[in-house]
């Protein structure tokens, strides 16, 4: 198993695509994914764009569906819910499929549909991404960070680097042994440096400090847990995630 680390969706090889895709959008969209799966929701669909999410949701019965989403991290006018895993209580989403748009999340879920597996990553689910790679032992993964409209973010690759640490770990492997491109090491180290206080590193980057001005300080508290629910959040078609079983 060779991992590679892509910061963001735009940096992925155009002319391929891996045995796995990872997508990472720690603040927030794949945090919320795992979580609305979690608390009960049918599944998580995901749009980049707002406008084909509304023709889609429209086809279903508005007492099972929920539109979701946000735009400079401020929850899309007229839609049930922003991009707040705090949001993602069993009494709102149980039996109901979330139709999720978000700024940076749902593009790299897009990028990455056609691969044979498409799994999500956070921190909060982190081992059971790892418990997946270790068993299924596909050849090549690609950890791909979702960013912020096309730059890079730091919360992304620490947990890519988070993930890679694990396997390591549990693997008992060497870094070297699963590294396939440069920006893995980078990750690793980066996680070794922060993973005693990540939510230090949340409150310190740019999304983060973004999200602070939105006052969604208790959002970073809870992205920056590791390990808290054990959900795989996997696409069984384009742009839909359910619970693995």
């Amino acid at each position: 198993m060779k991992l590679l680390v892509y910061h963001t969706p735009e940096r992925t090889p155009q002319d391929s695509l891996p045995d796995c895709a990872v997508v990472i959008d720690v603040l927030r969209a794949t945090t919320t994914i795992a979580t609305a799966l979690n608390a009960g929701a049918e599944a998580v669909q995901a749009f980049s764009d707002i406008d084909i999410l509304m023709q889609e949701s429209e086809k279903w019965l508005p007492d099972k569906r929920l539109r979701a989403g946000e735009r400079g991290g401020e929850k899309v006018p007229g839609f049930d819910l922003g991009n707040s895993p705090l949001d993602c209580v069993p009494q709102m989403v149980v039996g109901k499929r979330l139709f999720l748009t978000t700024t940076n999340g749902t593009r790299a879920l897009q990028r990455v549909e056609l691969a044979p597996t498409v799994i999500t990553a956070s921190q909060i689910n982190r081992q059971a991404v790892v418990d997946y790679l270790l068993q299924k032992q596909p050849e090549t993964v690609w950890l791909v960070g979702s960013g912020w409209q096309g730059t890079y973010s730091v919360e992304d690759t620490a947990c890519a680097g988070a993930i890679a640490d694990s396997i390591i770990e549990q693997g008992k492997l060497s870094l070297e042994a699963i590294a396939g491109n440069d920006e893995v090491i980078g990750a690793y180290s980066l996680y070794a440096q922060w993973q005693n206080d990540l939510l230090d590193m949340f409150k310190k980057c740019s999304h983060g400090q973004r999200l602070l001005g939105l006052d969604c300080h208790e959002d970073l508290e809870y992205c920056a847990q590791t390990d808290i629910i054990d959900v795989l959040p996997i696409q069984k078609e384009p742009g839909v995630l359910v619970i693995e079983h």
